[in-house]
């Protein structure tokens, strides 16, 4: 009986030990499809490791995110409070960034790369599996978990010959049951890359466009660096 007892908890622990089972390319985009219909808007908390090869340095930014997604419209706001505070918002094909410990505000007008915008920010966020389909070649690395969440790993290499020039390839983590990333890892030219966690997800909280507005006192100076 001590030798049946034993097989049985070694089976058992052996079992409890195995890896999740990989989910389904299919089944990833189509659940990622589900959450792309209805989602509206985002809060979340956000890691983002910006790594240059170079000289094998990690400049790490922690603070939060708020978006706003439509078929004709997108805001975002950005409020980093580590190491040093900053805030980005951005609306349409203009990026505002406040400085304030400078007190500065710099604005820009991006233009034909608000695409490659979309690509840094948003991608998963609203976007549905078909989309992801249409602009990337995709495959499923795994299952992995990211800041306590079950994921599914995947790598998306960029079908448009001007976005690789920017963008070698990219890896999302999408949670196991809902269709949005934890985390985003975009590999950029030289071997640096960007590393983006997000923790404290609300999806479709009741933003309003005020919300999502650059904060910024009355006599803060407005510079235009494109001009």
């Amino acid at each position: 009986m001590r030798l049946r007892a034993a097989i049985v908890l070694a089976f058992t622990t052996a079992r409890l030990s195995l890896p999740a089972a990989t989910e389904s390319l299919e089944n990833v985009l189509e659940r990622m499809d589900r959450a792309a219909a209805s989602f509206r808007a985002l809060s979340t908390d956000v890691k983002s490791v910006q790594h240059t090869a170079v000289i094998d340095d990690d400049d790490v930014e922690i603070g939060r995110m708020l978006l706003k997604r439509s078929k004709h419209d997108m805001r975002m706001l950005v409020e980093l409070t580590q190491p040093a505070p900053k805030s980005i918002a951005v609306q349409g094909h203009k990026v505002e960034i406040y400085y304030p410990k400078r007190n500065v505000v710099e604005e820009y007008d991006i233009g034909q790369r608000r695409e490659l915008l979309d690509q840094f920010l948003l991608i998963g966020f609203g976007t549905s599996g078909k989309e992801l389909s249409a602009a990337y070649n995709i495959r499923v690395l795994g299952a992995d978990t990211i800041a306590g969440q079950a994921t599914t790993h995947l790598e998306l290499v960029p079908k448009s010959p001007e976005v690789l020039k920017n963008l070698k390839k990219l890896e999302l983590w999408i949670h196991a049951s809902e269709g949005y990333p934890i985390q985003q890892k975009f590999y950029l030219a030289a071997g640096d890359y960007k590393q983006v966690t997000y923790t404290n997800i609300k999806v479709n909280p009741p933003l309003t466009d005020g919300d999502l507005k650059l904060k910024v006192p009355k006599d803060a100076k407005r510079v235009f660096p494109q001009k």
